[in-house]
């Protein structure tokens, strides 16, 4: 029945446990899983101050994505280890917005998100925007 599952996560431990059950309808189904991640870039004072930090020879191993690029990495592994077919993308900006059109140009059958936010009565509610404007069926895992 799905054969693109996608999930959002920013490494937090919420997210983590919607990756987990992304893991599991994926195993389950056979499908390949996408996970995405939305950032903010770091401003050009923070990547100083970053590098700054660091011996000389390996200032430049620090960038912009360094944060999301770890998650991206902890949450593929992940996957791999269960011998998931997967791959993921970060990409830059609203993250309600950004995973749907991600999910839509991945042409994802499943996606998954946690619930973190959604008793949120004002504007800014991750998983509320995904639930709303989501190209394709959605599962909200509880994680909180």
């Amino acid at each position: 029945m799905f054969k693109t599952i996608a999930v959002g996560t920013d490494g937090t431990k919420t997210a983590d446990n919607a990756v987990d059950v992304a893991l599991d309808i994926a195993e389950r189904y056979g499908a390949r899983l996408l996970i995405f991640s939305v950032y903010a870039p770091m401003s050009d004072k923070e990547l100083a101050k970053d590098r700054a930090e660091l011996p000389e020879e390996i200032q430049w191993k620090i960038s912009a994505t360094k944060r999301v690029d770890a998650v991206l990495d902890r949450a593929l592994d992940r996957a791999r280890a269960r011998g998931l077919e997967s791959d993921a993308v970060a990409r830059q900006g609203e993250p309600a917005a950004v995973i749907c059109q991600l999910a839509a140009e991945h042409n994802a059958d499943l996606l998954v998100v946690g619930n973190k936010g959604m008793k949120r009565r004002v504007f800014g509610s991750v998983p509320r925007g995904i639930c709303q404007h989501a190209p394709c069926s959605v599962v909200v895992a509880k994680t909180t």
